[in-house]
């Protein structure tokens, strides 16, 4: 699959594209379904198939004090995509330019200067300056649009809000399903303070970087290495109450590994959650506690399948 940015001619032969338009930060099931009917129409078409996305997202230049939110990275998006069967995602630089443009703007964009001959979006979808564009817009501006309906379970719409909601509530399960896979942290693991290998428990530390903050505590958690090997795991998220100076980490420990993971890129899967951080009076009693703690997530794990 090939990358694209807004700023960079689109090569010839991904002109003429069907495009699923979005920011699909996620990319849960109901972002799934209107990238997975963008692809279905370009091949019926014999076209080829963008999906875009937002870098960054719109709500960092209206508001860009809100606290990190982001479900995904960039890359992690790319290798969703590809996965779907999309031949290229397009990163949309959503700079002050771009909000300014209004929807007659953003339409000329896509058609001339990207070649898009369809676009697939979601019915709530919005687009040029204030918002002004919605689906029907496109049509009254030349640019053949199909919006797929939302995607519901028992509980409602499926959401990022959801997720995130979730993941503050350090409800793994249903952040799983509503994702169709783990939420997963991607990043290079970090030189620490060590103090881990000392007590017999190493960790590859990770910093949250963009991501949304989920529920402060222990993890069980799956980690995937860069050649696909998957490590079961257990995991602190949070500032380590028992240690001096706090310093917010994701840091998990991986059963039966004794490898080095300096300055290497891992993804870190939120399988369960175990209970919030504590403070231990000593340091037997956390040598103890993360052995319970690795106890229970090495059992969780066992009934847990691998997803993707």
């Amino acid at each position: 699959m090939e990358r694209l940015s807004s700023g960079a001619p689109v090569p010839a032969h991904l002109r003429g594209s069907i495009m699923a338009l979005g920011n699909f930060d996620g990319f849960h099931g109901g972002h799934q379904a209107v990238v997975g009917r963008a692809i279905a129409r370009a091949r019926a078409e014999g076209r080829p198939a963008i999906v875009a996305t937002f870098d960054p997202h719109p709500m960092r230049l209206f508001r860009p004090d809100t606290p990190w939110f982001r479900l995904t990275t960039l890359d992690q998006r790319a290798a969703l995509f590809a996965k779907a069967g999309a031949d290229a995602m397009l990163v949309f630089a959503f700079t002050p330019e771009m909000a300014a443009l209004d929807a007659a703007a953003y339409v000329r964009l896509l058609v001339k200067d990207m070649g898009v001959a369809a676009v697939v979006t979601g019915e709530d979808f919005t687009f040029g300056k204030g918002r002004s564009g919605t689906i029907a817009s496109f049509g009254d501006l030349g640019l053949a649009a199909e919006a797929v309906a939302p995607v519901a379970d028992g509980a409602g719409v499926i959401s990022s809000s959801r997720i995130r909601d979730a993941l503050r509530a350090g409800d793994c399960g249903t952040a799983t399903r509503l994702l169709t896979r783990p939420f997963a942290i991607q990043g290079m693991v970090q030189h620490g303070d060590k103090l881990g290998r000392t007590i017999g428990f190493p960790t590859a530390n990770i910093d949250m970087g963009p991501y949304l903050r989920p529920a402060y505590g222990i993890y069980a958690v799956r980690g995937i290495l860069p050649d696909g090997r998957v490590l079961d795991g257990a995991a602190n998220l949070g500032i380590r109450p028992s240690f001096d100076p706090p310093k917010e980490l994701l840091e998990p420990h991986f059963f039966d590994f004794a490898e080095s993971l300096y300055d290497r890129q891992i993804e870190v899967q939120l399988i369960a959650y175990l209970h919030a951080e504590r403070k231990y009076d000593g340091l037997d009693a956390l040598m103890a506690g993360i052995a319970q703690d690795c106890d229970d997530a090495r059992q969780i794990l066992a009934g847990t399948p691998r997803l993707a």
